[in-house]
């Protein structure tokens, strides 16, 4: 199986830390969120990866080096200019597509300063039963923004409360509202149904809903779930380790 990791953005939320650190780098418990998020990966059978990056991609790229890449298949996608999640997923297409064309099996997108316990093996095959072409792993959790779903668990809107702003992709009385955790599985398809240039992945998911593909929720309350994007979190996640 492979996947990509999200790990490109500058980290602005972690500075000072990240001045002079990818945020792909910052420790925790003495490992790197890349080192946790690739390790998290292989548990679940994932043995290629590619990872995007921008801030610090030589640091990036001599740390894997320095790791023999954790005995995995991982390359890195460079952005010269930040692409956003859709676009850096985008760019990336090659290495999913390579040999297996659109129809090929369902990969994995993670962000790098997501943790988490998420059973990616039981979110495939879920995805796969759902004949979906993205599966967003959420949670019922109050969010300043987050995604909406019907009661049949597909995407039909999101929603911002600190802009004040619902994007609807069809008409849903009462939807459901759900924090998406970083997490996604995509079946290859996707990927020639997305545009050029920089943008932000929801507004494909968006798109995609609204002309009747099938994007839907995975129901992660059961697992473990810690983004530690934020020095708060990631003080909070050292404090649990027992790291500094």
């Amino acid at each position: 199986m492979k996947a990509m990791i999200l790990a490109a953005g500058l980290g602005t939320r972690l500075r000072p830390i990240t001045d002079e650190t990818p945020k792909a780098l910052v420790e925790i418990g003495g490992r790197t969120l890349l080192e946790i998020t690739l390790e998290s990966l292989r548990a679940h059978g994932v043995r290629e990866v590619i990872v995007n990056v921008h801030h610090f991609a030589d640091k990036v790229g001599a740390f894997l080096e320095s790791r023999d890449h954790f005995g995995m298949r991982i390359e890195l996608s460079r952005e010269d200019a930040l692409l956003d999640t859709g676009g850096g997923l985008k760019k990336a297409s090659g290495f999913f597509l390579d040999g297996d064309g659109p129809d090929g099996e369902p990969f994995v997108v993670h962000n790098v300063d997501v943790i988490s316990t998420i059973d990616i093996g039981r979110m495939v095959r879920f995805h796969k039963d759902a004949g979906a072409l993205a599966t967003l792993a959420v949670r019922t959790r109050p969010m300043p923004s987050c995604f909406l779903f019907d009661a049949r668990g597909g995407l039909c809107g999101w929603r911002s409360d600190a802009r004040n702003v619902t994007r609807m992709a069809r008409p849903e009385s009462a939807p459901a509202r759900r924090a998406f955790t970083g997490v996604h599985v995509i079946s290859p398809a996707l990927l020639g149904r997305l545009p050029d240039g920089a943008f932000p992945i929801v507004d494909a998911y968006l798109e995609l809903a609204a002309h009747g593909q099938r994007i839907v929720a995975f129901a992660a309350d059961p697992y473990a779930w810690r983004d530690v994007g934020s020095l708060d979190d990631l003080r909070r996640a050292r404090e649990e380790s027992g790291g500094v």
